[in-house]
């Protein structure tokens, strides 16, 4: 069963009933206008169905939803309706009055209403009173946070409806969401959906296909990616990219396949904590409990401290960096995979590194200078960190004086570094704290990525030792960490962040030759052989359509440098050349276009469009 996502929803905008917009910041007054509106959409579409079973309708980040059971499914013209009624509604200033009312009292109240009463169960243990809102002729359980009105509500316009279970549990009644966005004005109601335009114009799983990157098989597997040749180059230079700056900061490569025994990952923890999101395992005897049977590899930490356990270290060897490129496998639900961003076979850029307790704040200000490279590579310099602590949950091993070493340990080594971070408690891994970075892409918006965790719990669990200065046999700190998170999200946020628009050092070709006729050929081919000896992937349009159909079909591609050949090019050994934002840098000899494009792959030049 899932996490209940509606937990404590009821009362998400805090206690408050109704409030004056002057009593309130304007966060406040928004989240109010927002719940309020929510109300005005239950209270419509019970209008229309009355014998709806309706749910709960919180505010979120762009607007508000509501969740219903209705006799049938509803269209875009229902949501048309709905919409037209809603703003009907406003207009006649209803007031919002919220009371509290005794227990026995909301249950009559909602006798009818099945998802209000278990609400009722739920949150009267520890109340005798809950508290409703009324509007008009409807009533729901509220705990407050309204505006006085309906005609404060400020500007909305409903987006979708899609499917939800009842808590987020697949073995519960699907409901019908109904999505709204709602501003504090019309300006950024219009500048919200501005965006999902754009966002929209950038999906990676549109672009990815337009561009011939990757591909997804129903025969093969939900959550399986296949790349495409021009999808694995770019994999090839992420690979080659991230190689690069760890080979010359002293990490090593090793491999260690894609399965391993059960055993291993009962003794690391993970079989106990993580067994929800690993494949089956793999018996002669499907109902033998064999602890031979073999799993598809969640992750390579346990792995990589067996192969630690290989031979016996010394601290001069510290710290030792096990750095890998190897298949992952995570049985993610259907319902949470999502192009590349989300996957059931990913690939990390993973790495363990092995240290003393003296050498975390060190090594771990190595890690984030690593990462601040990288994302200056890719061009996308803005970006924040998190300090991922426990919570209460009986998810986390049970070792306090471990947690509490590693939590000060972590946040002594952000402190150091200058990192500014906020605390998040319930986030961290089962087995210890962990820094994640949130990087923004070129439209502002955030990707949890890159994520730095200290562990001082698998490595006891596993045996790992080396021998300290003073000769006696200690167990290391690891510190678990992860550049790209995996390879394919990276990709597909990569994919909306340039919005297909590669840099060159990425761009699967990154030039193409276009001889106007085909006495140009013979020239334009031996452009093509001259830029490809010196490491550039570059093709030659040889058909039969006239130059500038060719000059379309390349920036339809998204190729970075078109080289136009005709007689005068052909004669002074030359091409013009044309960027794919439609600039024309004129006639350039071929020494100029190696010399110009070599430079930009040397530097890996980032150009977001």
């Amino acid at each position: 069963m899932a996490e209940d996502p509606f937990d404590g929803a009821i009362d998400a905008v805090g206690a408050g009933g109704v409030a004056a917009q002057d009593e309130v910041d304007a966060d406040e007054w928004l989240r109010r206008m927002r719940h309020s509106a929510a109300h005005v959409l239950a209270q419509v579409v019970l209008q229309m169905f009355p014998d709806a079973k309706f749910a709960i309708g919180p505010p979120i980040e762009t607007g508000f939803y509501y969740d219903f059971d209705l006799p049938r499914p509803l269209t875009p013209e229902d949501l048309s309706t709905i919409q037209k009624r809603m703003r009907k509604e406003m207009g006649r200033n209803h007031a919002f009055d919220w009371r509290e009312i005794p227990v026995a009292d909301a249950r009559e109240m909602f006798a009818d209403q099945p998802f209000k009463q278990e609400l009722i169960d739920q949150f009267s243990a520890d109340a005798e009173q809950l508290g409703i809102c009324t509007h008009a002729e409807f009533t729901d359980l509220c705990q407050g946070g309204h505006v006085e009105s309906t005609r404060q509500i400020g500007p909305f316009r409903l987006t979708s409806v899609a499917g939800a279970y009842w808590r987020g549990d697949e073995t519960r009644p699907q409901l019908q969401r109904v999505y709204g966005a709602l501003f504090a004005t019309r300006e950024e109601l219009d500048a919200h959906f501005q965006r999902i335009e754009e966002a929209q114009r950038r999906d990676h799983r549109k672009l990815g296909r337009d561009l011939g990157l990757f591909a997804f098989s129903e025969l093969v597997g939900a959550g399986v990616p296949l790349l495409l040749p021009d999808g694995a180059i770019i994999r090839q230079e992420m690979e080659t990219l991230i190689r690069e700056l760890q080979e010359a900061r002293g990490y090593q490569e090793v491999w260690t396949g894609h399965v391993a025994r059960g055993e291993l990952f009962r003794r690391s923890g993970h079989l106990e904590n993580y067994a929800d999101v690993m494949y089956p395992a793999m018996r002669e005897d499907p109902d033998d409990e064999d602890p031979e049977a073999y799993y598809l590899k969640p992750m390579n930490c346990p792995v990589h401290m067996t192969l630690y356990n290989h031979t016996l270290h010394s601290y001069r060897e510290f710290p030792l960096r096990y750095a890998e490129y190897t298949t992952l496998y995570r049985y993610e639900k259907s319902g949470q995979l999502s192009g590349l961003t989300r996957v059931r076979s990913l690939t990390q850029d993973d790495c363990h590194i092995f240290i003393t307790p003296d050498q975390i704040s060190d090594e771990v200000s190595r890690v984030l200078e690593l990462v601040q490279t990288l994302f200056e590579t890719y061009g996308m310099p803005n970006f924040r960190y998190e300090l991922s602590l426990p919570g209460e949950s009986g998810k986390y091993v049970d070792d306090p004086d471990a947690w509490q070493t590693a939590v000060t340990a972590l946040r002594s080594a952000l402190d150091t570094a200058g990192i500014d971070y906020v605390e998040q408690e319930g986030e961290a891994a089962f087995y210890g704290p962990k820094a994640d970075l949130f990087v923004s892409d070129a439209m502002g918006r955030e990707w949890q990525l890159s994520t730095i965790q200290l562990d001082l719990i698998q490595p006891e669990r596993l045996g790992c030792v080396y021998v300290a200065e003073d000769g006696e046999r200690r167990t290391p700190v690891v510190i678990h960490r992860a550049i790209h998170g995996s390879f394919e999200r990276f990709l597909g946020i990569l994919i909306e962040h340039y919005a297909g628009n590669f840099p060159l050092w990425l761009a699967p070709v990154q030039a193409r030759c276009i001889p106007i006729a085909d006495r140009h050929q013979d020239w334009a081919r031996e452009v093509a052989a001259d830029l490809r000896a010196a490491g550039l992937r570059v093709d030659v349009d040889d058909g039969n359509e006239r130059m500038q159909a060719k000059i379309r079909n390349g920036q339809k591609r998204k190729i970075p440098y078109l080289l136009v050949i005709g007689d005068r090019e052909v004669d002074a050994r030359a091409a013009a050349v044309r960027v794919r934002s439609g600039d024309d840098l004129g006639a350039k000899s071929l020494d100029e276009i190696r010399a110009l494009l070599t430079d930009l792959r040397r530097r890996r030049a980032a150009e977001p469009a």
